[in-house]
């Protein structure tokens, strides 16, 4: 890599950590590159990135970040996963983790908050902001459709009233 290169490749770095709802760092000594491929095309689709950057390069970047506490994660062979959703990175990182030994989470960053390994891992299992918007959703809206119910269930109770009365009328 050219000085040139390199000062591109920090400053984008430096904004990916700035911007970034979350940012995971692991160990991927032995993994294969149809499984580094497979490790990234999963967080694609999740709507993450996973790169491999040199370590003293990540550390530079990391200078004047609010994650600036994980410079101590990079060591050896570490790639970085990071998304704009703070759910998405752990959460992927962690289930391809899981498959694969040769990835081992180190920790990762939220912000400010530097965390560990199990953070990581209590984060992967936290259900992500689009379910829990969803969720939220629902809870609005029962009560709503409980009071359309309520409200309407006097005049359904009087049409029957009403569709009972006219069919004994046509009866006799």
């Amino acid at each position: 890599m050219e000085r040139a290169e390199k000062r591109e490749f920090v400053t984008e770095l430096n904004e990916v950590f700035k911007a970034s709802g979350s940012v995971v760092v692991a160990r991927y000594a032995g993994i294969t590159v149809a499984q580094m491929n497979d490790l990234r095309t999963k967080m694609r689709a999740a709507g993450g990135t996973v790169k491999v950057a040199k370590n003293r390069l990540a550390k530079i970047a990391l200078q004047g970040t609010e994650s600036e506490g994980m410079s101590d994660l990079f060591q050896g062979q570490t790639l970085i996963a990071y998304a704009n959703d703070p759910m998405i990175a752990p959460k992927v990182a962690m289930d391809f983790a899981k498959t694969n030994d040769k990835l081992v989470v180190l920790g990762g960053a939220m912000g400010a908050t530097t965390l560990d390994a199990e953070a990581v891992k209590s984060l992967a299992t936290l259900p992500s902001l689009d379910e829990l918007r969803a969720k939220l959703l629902g809870l609005i809206a029962a009560p709503a459709t409980r009071v359309a119910t309520v409200v309407a269930a006097p005049a359904s109770q009087l049409a029957r009233v009403f569709a009972a009365y006219a069919k004994k009328d046509e009866a006799a």
